[in-house]
């Protein structure tokens, strides 16, 4: 298989997935070596032969659909937007929240992937704003569709390359070195969960609405419009009034997105209204 028949194949089959070529023309690679040795598994003779298997059976869209799941994470994933989050956004949110006497902050992280952005957030809360908020607890969720990862995340060791963008002091307060491996403190995982799910079918509120939701690198650099546009009204189902909404630095919510304002656009984060 080369990189034109590839192409020529994930133009014609992710639109069937509602998702857009757009969002993996840089990605393919991973998607294609996938792609490759389902193929070999299957002992097609090329990707022609796999698309009349897909014809053929209609249960093989759902392994394609794994197949073409993305996940790239790491540990304070660009610095501008976390500096934003402890200056701008958590005092805003827990400011808000003890007006409201509430005592719970509830964030969900929606492709969690292997626990990076989750852990990093539980980082931020507990060396930024703990002490300085005690009588409020974190409270996170994080969700892949890969269970995979999410026994990863649930491990919470990783090699050094993983965590050498978070500061110093983050770095020597929350993890400590086993072997070649940098381990997440006990302390930091505890208010946690992961929870294997798909955001495109779960249902994202079963108890009370979230003060944040990080949805990076997921529904709006993959999926197709419509898709997005059924993502963007259940995201905003899924938060308090005044709750924060985070995406990638390189995404933008659907044009005409009702129930949200401009946070800062231009890393990603909104606010719902």
């Amino acid at each position: 298989m080369n990189d034109t028949e590839c192409v020529q194949f994930l133009q014609w089959a992710l639109p069937q997935l509602h998702m857009r070529w757009s969002g993996f023309r840089r990605v393919r690679s991973q998607v294609c070596k996938r792609l490759q040795r389902r193929i070999e598994q299957l002992q097609e003779e090329d990707l022609s032969a796999y698309r009349a298997h897909l014809a053929k059976h209609s249960d093989e869209w759902a392994v394609l659909d794994t197949l073409c799941q993305i996940t790239i994470s790491r540990f304070y994933r660009d610095k501008m937007v976390f500096s934003f989050l402890e200056q701008q956004v958590f005092p805003h949110l827990l400011n808000t929240m003890k007006r409201r006497h509430k005592t719970e902050l509830r964030i969900w992280c929606a492709g969690c992937g292997s626990g990076e952005e989750p852990y990093t957030l539980a980082m931020l809360w507990a060396i930024c704003f703990q002490s300085n908020f005690p009588l409020i607890n974190l409270s996170i969720i994080g969700t892949d569709i890969n269970p995979a990862m999410l026994e990863r995340a649930q491990q919470a060791c990783y090699p050094y390359s993983a965590i050498k963008n978070l500061p110093p002091l983050w770095q020597e307060s929350a993890f400590e070195k086993q072997d070649e491996q940098y381990c997440l403190r006990t302390a930091f995982q505890s208010n946690i969960e992961f929870q294997c799910r798909d955001i495109r079918r779960m249902p994202v509120t079963e108890t009370q609405p979230f003060n944040f939701i990080c949805c990076r690198n997921l529904a709006f650099t993959y999926f197709d419009m419509s898709l997005q546009q059924e993502m963007v009204q259940g995201l905003h189902a899924s938060l308090v009034d005044g709750g924060g909404l985070m995406i990638g630095v390189h995404e933008r919510l659907p044009p005409e997105s009702v129930g949200f304002s401009a946070w800062s656009e231009r890393l990603g984060i909104y606010l719902r209204e």
